[in-house]
């Protein structure tokens, strides 16, 4: 098997396991605020909670894809770097909340299933969402251009 291929195996596995952080964060955050916070009203229950316990996922999944699934696509290791790359993360990141958001109403709607039992099925589908971004864009491999350059990967 090539080596290319090698690394992208690599880097789904790795992001896979990497994302139980994010997802242990996430369902705890969501359990938190849905049964005892904003446990008011539909709005507060199904799409508060939710982008709270998001947000906390994105920066618990953030770290460990700049710091260990991509890490060798960080050429200099900055404060620069870390925020521009969290800005670039956080945005494809909010594109699969989207997508998200959208698939938990379906299954809330279609099945009248419970918002964590809807978030299960959610996750894997923008999970993939968010892992080709990541990969082609958020941490894309540079071209010899941009390696000579230095204009890549700060």
């Amino acid at each position: 098997m090539e080596n290319k291929y090698k690394k992208l195996i690599f880097r789904i596995i790795a992001f896979s396991t990497s994302t139980l952080a994010g997802f242990v964060v996430d369902m705890v955050v969501l359990w938190v605020f849905s049964r005892f916070v904003l446990n008011k009203n539909y709005a507060g229950q199904f799409i508060f909670s939710n982008l709270i316990s998001f947000e906390c996922a994105v920066l618990a999944n953030f770290a460990c894809a700049y710091f260990f699934v991509w890490k060798d696509r960080i050429s200099k290791r900055s404060v620069k770097s870390f925020f521009r790359h969290y800005l670039g993360y956080n945005l494809s990141s909010t594109g699969g909340y989207f997508v998200q958001q959208g698939a938990i109403l379906l299954f809330s709607w279609l099945f009248d299933w419970d918002v964590l039992i809807c978030k299960i099925p959610a996750l894997c589908i923008s999970g993939t969402l968010n892992f080709a971004l990541n990969e082609w864009v958020v941490f894309r491999k540079k071209t010899p251009k941009e390696k000579q350059d230095g204009t890549a990967g700060q």
